[in-house]
C-alpha cells in the first residue's frame, strides 16, 4: 500500500529522523532525507537507503528556517517524485538555560525550525496532496508538547505550538483523504538530547549521570529511553489503511510520562 509512495522527512540524517527514514525506505517508500552534517557521511545514508531497500533517495540539505530553501526542497520532491504523499516534520534543534539567560537568538531559531517549519513544508505539501486525495502528516512533537520541563521554555513553547497546527489542519483536510496527527516522543538517546545533557547539569547543578537518572529517565516510568524503531513503526502504522481514520490525534511514546 505504501510502496511507491514519496515521504519527504525533515531532520532526517541523524536520530529520530534517520530510524523513520529506514523504517520507510523498508517499507518500499521513496523519499527526500533532509538535514545537516558531515556530506560524506549524508551521501553514506542516502546511498545506503538506496541499495539496502532499492528506492529512491534524495537528498536536499535545505535550511529547516529559510522559508525560501524549504519552499524549493518541496517543489523538487514533487517534480522528482509527482507529489508528496507523506510529509514528516521532525527538524528540531534544542536550548536548556534559566528563562532570564535565554539568549533571543536561540528562542527565534528553535521557534523557527521546530515550529515555523512545519508550516512551510505543510503549506506546500497540500496541494499534492489534495489533487491525490490521500496524504499523510506527522509531527514529530515530544511529551514536552503535553507537559513542561524546566529550562526548556522555547522548546516547550514549540511542542505546544506544534500540537496546536496538528489539531488544526487535521480539521482543514478531513474531507480530503488527508490525515494529520502528531507523535510525542519520550526521552530519545539520539544526539539532540545527548547535547543537552551537559548543559541540563549545568543549569540544575548536578553531574550528567544526575541528569540522566534522575531528570530524563526519572520522567519515564520504564526507566529506559524510548527507541527510533519505535518512533518509526508508529509513524509507518499512521500512514497505514489502519489508520486512515485517526486524524487530530497526538499520539505519547514515552514510556508512561505524561500518564503520572
Amino acid at each position: 500500500m505504501l510502496k511507491g509512495k514519496c515521504a519527504v522527512i525533515t531532520g532526517s540524517t541523524s536520530g529520530i529522523g534517520l530510524g523513520i527514514a529506514e523504517g520507510f525506505a523498508a517499507a518500499g517508500i521513496n523519499m527526500v532525507i533532509n538535514g545537516f552534517g558531515d556530506a560524506a557521511e549524508i551521501e553514506g545514508i542516502r546511498a545506503g537507503l538506496e541499495s539496502k531497500f532499492g528506492v529512491k533517495v534524495l537528498y536536499d540539505g535545505a535550511d529547516m528556517s529559510k522559508p525560501d530553501q524549504i519552499e524549493a526542497m518541496m517543489k523538487r520532491a514533487a517534480d522528482t517524485f509527482g507529489g508528496v504523499d507523506i510529509l514528516i516534520n521532525n527538524a528540531g534543534i534544542q536550548h536548556v538555560c534559566p528563562v532570564e539567560e535565554f539568549p533571543t537568538a536561540k528562542w527565534d531559531a528553535i521557534l523557527a525550525i521546530n515550529l515555523t517549519s512545519a508550516f512551510h513544508t505543510t503549506r506546500c505539501a497540500v496541494p499534492y496532496m489534495k489533487s491525490k486525495g490521500w496524504g499523510r502528516i506527522i509531527n514529530v512533537a515530544s511529551a514536552h508538547g503535553l507537559v513542561a520541563s524546566k529550562f526548556k521554555t522555547a522548546y516547550v513553547a514549540a511542542k505546544h505550538g506544534i500540537l496546536g497546527f496538528t489539531t488544526t489542519i487535521a480539521l482543514e483536510l478531513a474531507e480530503n483523504g488527508i490525515t494529520a496527527n502528531s507523535i510525542c516522543p519520550g526521552y530519545v538517546l539520539t544526539p539532540l538530547v545527548q547535547k543537552q545533557i551537559p548543559d541540563t547539569a549545568k543549569a540544575r547543578g548536578i553531574s550528567e549521570e544526575e541528569v540522566i537518572k534522575n531528570v530524563l529517565l526519572a520522567a519515564q516510568p520504564t526507566k529506559r529511553f524510548v527507541t527510533v524503531e519505535e518512533i518509526a513503526g508508529t509513524s509507518l502504522f499512521l500512514c497505514s489503511d489502519s489508520a486512515a481514520s485517526i486524524t487530530g490525534t497526538h499520539i505519547a511514546v514515552e514510556g508512561g510520562w505524561t500518564a503520572q
